[in-house]
C-alpha cells in the first residue's frame, strides 16, 4: 500500500474505527462492572451532539489551541502512516499536547488548571520511555522511517522485548486509563474527573473526542511495528496483537485505582531505566 492510500485510510476510516473501539471500551468496562452499558455507537452520538451545542469559552483563544491540538495530532498520524520520520511523529505528537494543556491553562478554572499541570507531569514521565523506543527501532533497522521498521526482517519485538514492556507501561498514560488517569478520566472515579477538559463544551470538547480517536488509532500504530515484518501475514498477528493489548487495558483500566502522580512519574523512569535502558545495553553488547 503507497503512503498516499495510507494517509487517505487514516484520515477517513482512522475517526471511525476510533469511535468504534471507545464504543467498545464503555461497552466492555459495563460487562465487567455488571452494567448492560450503551451502545458502542453512543460515542458518535455524543459527538454530533456536542457540535450541535453552543461552544461556551471563558477564554476565546482557548478554542484556537484545541483546533491546534486537533490538526497537530492529524498531521502526527499522517506522518506514522506515509511511513515518515518516527522522531518527527513523536516531536509533533508532543507538540499537540502542549497546545491541549496551553488551551486547559486558559481557561482559568482550577479543575482545568490541575488537569493541565498533570498532564505536563505525564509527558515529562512517558517521553523518555517513547524516545528509547524510537532509538531502539533505529539500533536495530538503521533507520527511524516507520515503513523501514515495518519492512524489517524480523519483528522487533524479538530484538526490544525490555522497550516493548516499557511502551506498554507508559501506554496507559496515553490512552488515559488507570491506575495512570492523572490529568483526565472518562470515569467518575477520580477529584478531577474530566479535569484538563472540565471548560471545553460544544464544538470544541467535540473536536477533542475527534482528536482522541485519531490519537489511539497511531498509538495502536506503534504496537503494530513491533509485531509487523516484511511479511504480509505479519499484519495479521500484529493487528491481533493490538487487539489484545487494548482488551488487557481495559482489564487494567477497571481492575485498578488511581495512583498518585508522584508514584506514576517515578515507576515510568524507573521503567525506562530497568526494561528500556536495559534492553539498550544488551543490544549494543551483542553487536
Amino acid at each position: 500500500m503507497d503512503s498516499l492510500t495510507s494517509v487517505l485510510l487514516y484520515l477517513i476510516v482512522g475517526p471511525i474505527v476510533g469511535g468504534l473501539i471507545a464504543g467498545i471500551d464503555r461497552k466492555v468496562s459495563a460487562r465487567m462492572q455488571g452494567r448492560v452499558g450503551p451502545s458502542i455507537l453512543q460515542p458518535f452520538y455524543d459527538v454530533f451532539k456536542l457540535f450541535s451545542k453552543e461552544s461556551i469559552a471563558v477564554n476565546s483563544i482557548q478554542n484556537f489551541f484545541i483546533l491546534c491540538f486537533l490538526i497537530f495530532i492529524i498531521f502526527t498520524g499522517c506522518l506514522f502512516f506515509m511511513g515518515g520520520d518516527i522522531l518527527l511523529v513523536i516531536f509533533a505528537l508532543t507538540l499537540a499536547s502542549i497546545f491541549m494543556v496551553l488551551g486547559a491553562y486558559c481557561a482559568n478554572s482550577p479543575y482545568s488548571s490541575i488537569g493541565a499541570m498533570r498532564e505536563l507531569l505525564q509527558m515529562m514521565a512517558y517521553e523518555p520511555m517513547v524516545l528509547l523506543t524510537a532509538i531502539g527501532f533505529y539500533i536495530v533497522t538503521k533507520s527511524f522511517n516507520v515503513s523501514d521498521i515495518i519492512n524489517h526482517g524480523t519483528p522487533m519485538v524479538l530484538y526490544l522485548p525490555g522497550i516493548f514492556a516499557g511502551f506498554i507501561y507508559i501506554l496507559t498514560m496515553k490512552l488515559r486509563k488507570s491506575p495512570f488517569d492523572l490529568s483526565m478520566s472518562h470515569h467518575a472515579h477520580q477529584e478531577v474527573v474530566k479535569g484538563i477538559t472540565t471548560e471545553f463544551s460544544g464544538s470544541t470538547l467535540a473536536m477533542i473526542e475527534i482528536a482522541h480517536w485519531y490519537e489511539n488509532i497511531f498509538l495502536l500504530g506503534f504496537v503494530f511495528m513491533f509485531f509487523a515484518w516484511n511479511n504480509p501475514i505479519s499484519y495479521a498477528v500484529a493487528i491481533g496483537a493490538c487487539i489484545l493489548l487494548y482488551l488487557f487495558e481495559i482489564v487494567i483500566d477497571n481492575a485498578s485505582a488511581r495512583v498518585k502522580w508522584q508514584l506514576a512519574f517515578n515507576s515510568s523512569w524507573i521503567a525506562a531505566a530497568a526494561l528500556g535502558f536495559v534492553n539498550l545495553l544488551i543490544l549494543f553488547l551483542m553487536k
